[in-house]
C-alpha cells in the first residue's frame, strides 16, 4: 500500500470527498489546507461542525433548520402569515430572504420528488403542509419549487394536494432576469418566459 493511501491524512481526504460538490483533487486541497492551517483555526472548525450538529434542528412548524423553535421567521410577528412560500430546501429559504422580496412565512419540504431516486411524496413534509393549511389562516400558498423536472413534478403535486383545500395557489415567475439580453437566453427560458407573460399595468 502506497504512503498516500494511509493514515490520517487519508481519511481526512476521504472524509471530505464525501462533501457534496467536492471531488477528490478538491478533497486534497482542502485536506492540505487543513494540514497547514494552525492548531486553533482546524479546531474552530471542528467545534463548528459539532455546534450545529449538536443545536441545530428543523423548526417544528417549517422545518427551517434553526436553533430556537419555532425558528426566527415562524415566531416574527412583523411577517405575513397568511402567506407561505413553499421552498425544497433551507438554502433556497436563505436565498428568497437575501432577496428582500418576501416577508412571509415558509415552508421546507426537506427535499423534492425523485423518483428515480427513491424519493416519493410521503418522504418530504407535505403531509404538515396540508395541515397547516387545513387548520386555517392560510389565504396563498406559494410554490417556490426549483425549475426543473423534478421541482416541476412537486409542485403539480402540491397543487393536486392542496387545490381542494380552497386556497390561493401560486408558482414563482421564471423567464428571462433582469439585466439578461434576449439574444443569449436559451430555448427553455424564453418559452417560460412567453408563457408566463404578465399585463403591463
Amino acid at each position: 500500500m502506497s504512503i498516500e493511501n494511509v493514515g490520517p491524512l487519508a481519511r481526512l481526504v476521504e472524509e471530505l470527498g464525501k462533501l457534496p460538490g467536492i471531488g477528490p483533487r478538491t478533497a486534497e486541497r482542502l485536506a492540505f489546507h487543513l494540514l497547514r492551517a494552525s492548531k486553533e483555526d482546524a479546531e474552530a472548525l471542528v467545534a463548528a461542525v459539532r455546534e450545529v450538529k449538536e443545536r441545530v434542528r428543523p423548526c417544528g412548524r417549517c422545518f427551517h433548520v434553526s436553533e430556537a423553535d419555532p425558528c426566527e421567521v415562524c415566531s416574527d410577528l412583523a411577517r405575513d402569515a397568511t402567506m407561505v412560500c413553499v421552498v425544497e430546501q433551507s438554502k433556497d429559504l436563505w436565498a428568497i430572504e437575501k432577496s428582500g422580496a418576501y416577508r412571509g412565512h415558509y415552508h421546507v419540504l426537506l427535499g423534492r420528488i425523485a423518483p428515480l431516486e427513491g424519493i416519493g411524496a410521503d418522504d418530504l413534509t407535505i403531509d404538515a403542509l396540508v395541515r397547516r393549511v387545513k387548520a386555517g389562516g392560510v389565504r396563498e400558498v406559494i410554490l417556490a419549487t426549483n425549475p426543473n423536472m423534478e421541482g416541476d413534478g412537486t409542485a403539480l403535486h402540491l397543487a393536486r394536494v392542496l387545490g381542494p383545500l380552497g386556497v390561493r395557489l401560486t408558482r414563482i415567475a421564471r423567464g428571462v432576469p433582469t439585466g439578461a439580453s434576449i439574444e443569449f437566453a436559451s430555448r427553455a427560458i424564453l418559452a417560460d418566459a412567453m408563457q408566463g407573460r404578465q399585463e403591463v399595468k
